[in-house]
């Protein structure tokens, strides 16, 4: 693994104009000179065409060439680390979080968020879990170890790495997920009190959907005597505050049979031989297709059914198939909580999507909330690609 190099790119001409807008993206069509000999992950400083310094971040051979992290001209050593950690973990010791006996679990570094753009790091109750994007990020994690130790003192038990399903599939990188630092046995966190188990190691992104926070919480206002339905439940999240709102019964789907197990797992670390839930193997849609059983609500957190511009149209229709069917098993008077995670499907197209499933079915629908990420989860006012958390609480007649 080579370390990261200081090399220069410069632009072609009139193509500054979103770096000065301070957009963290640079894209291979605006690069004209690269040096000979960069590699990927390489510290890039970028110039304009006449020569003149414009911003600095790490070189990656791809549609995006560059990912910015500073837009001044300085040595980008451990201190330059140090200070921008400061500044992420000063703002979610502001929001609470470092302080919290009732929520032990939230995103301590969001990427372009917080000015580390190809990189996110989460909390589980003292042990960290990084996960580069970026090679360039990737090559920083030596340093990165030693910060968040000395930052974060007692607070800090362990750091896992688990790269290698994210890292750039290009990258010449030879990487095997792991601690590097600390270790620790079995994770359990507590979110507004609620307890799960959390599987760094073989779970989905980092081992917990995070940015769901709060949107959990919301739900449990709706659940009283309520019969529920979580589609894509995963570790169980929402059933999970479901029935602390009172729910009458609360059923699970999802095609994992890892999922159900870790799902089973939290309901019964919650509640002692709960009775009112059932957790169900099967994919979403033919469950839903299958069923004609009926519910008061209803959460749809699918995956990302567009991951790049040219399935943008398939996974509209995805979000349209799946709401019509969600929309056919609600009663009147249902709730519906909906989200896309998908980034480049945006607000508009993704409730165009939801309306066109509710006309289908000729079901009335009042929006009453219009949830995001959450706080942790800050976005950069300059990279508003960062918003990719959209949904949609409807109450439908």
């Amino acid at each position: 693994m080579h370390k990261n190099k200081k090399a220069k790119i410069m632009l072609k001409p009139g193509r500054e104009k979103s770096i000065l807008r301070y957009h963290p993206w640079i894209f291979s069509g605006a690069v004209g000179d690269l040096e000979p000999g960069i590699e990927e992950g390489d510290i890039a400083d970028v110039f304009s065409h006449d020569n003149i310094y414009l911003a600095t971040g790490h070189f990656q051979p791809s549609t995006i060439n560059v990912r910015l992290f500073t837009f001044e001209e300085q040595d980008i050593n451990k201190e330059f680390w140090k200070n921008k950690l400061k500044d992420a973990i000063g703002l979610r010791t502001r929001l609470g979080f470092f302080n919290n006996k009732d929520t032990n679990v939230f995103r301590l570094i969001n990427a372009e968020g917080d000015g580390f753009p190809g990189l996110v790091a989460d909390y589980y109750n003292g042990t960290i879990v990084l996960q580069a994007h970026s090679v360039g990020m990737y090559l920083h994690f030596d340093i990165f170890k030693d910060l968040l130790k000395d930052l974060l003192g007692d607070s800090l038990k362990a750091i896992y790495d688990k790269s290698s399903g994210t890292l750039p599939h290009k990258a010449s990188l030879k990487t095997n997920d792991g601690f590097i630092y600390g270790s620790t046995g079995e994770i359990i966190v507590s979110e507004y009190g609620n307890k799960f188990f959390i599987d760094i190691i073989e779970g989905q992104k980092t081992g917990f959907f995070i940015d769901q926070r709060e949107n959990r919480f919301l739900i449990k206002n709706f659940c009283n005597n309520k019969k529920v339905l979580n589609t894509f439940s995963y570790s169980g999240g929402f059933s999970v505050y479901a029935l602390n709102g009172g729910a009458d019964i609360v059923h699970s789907v999802d095609s994992s049979t890892k999922a159900i197990e870790l799902a089973d797992r939290n309901i019964n670390l919650n509640f002692n031989n709960c009775q009112n839930h059932m957790s169900i193997e099967e994919d979403v849609l033919k469950f839903l297709d299958a069923s004609d059983e009926k519910y008061d609500v209803i959460i749809l957190d699918p995956p990302a059914f567009a991951k790049h511009t040219d399935a943008l149209r398939q996974g509209l229709r995805g979000y349209f198939r799946i709401n019509k069917k969600a929309f056919e098993r609600l009663n009147s008077g249902g709730v519906l909580f909906t989200f896309s995670c998908s980034q480049i499907v945006s607000r508009e197209d993704f409730k165009t999507s939801v309306f066109q499933a509710a006309a289908a079915t000729g079901r009335s629908a009042r929006i009453i909330y219009q949830p995001s990420q959450p706080a942790d989860h800050p976005i950069s006012l300059y990279h508003p690609e960062g918003d990719y958390l959209k949904g949609l609480v409807l109450y439908v007649e």
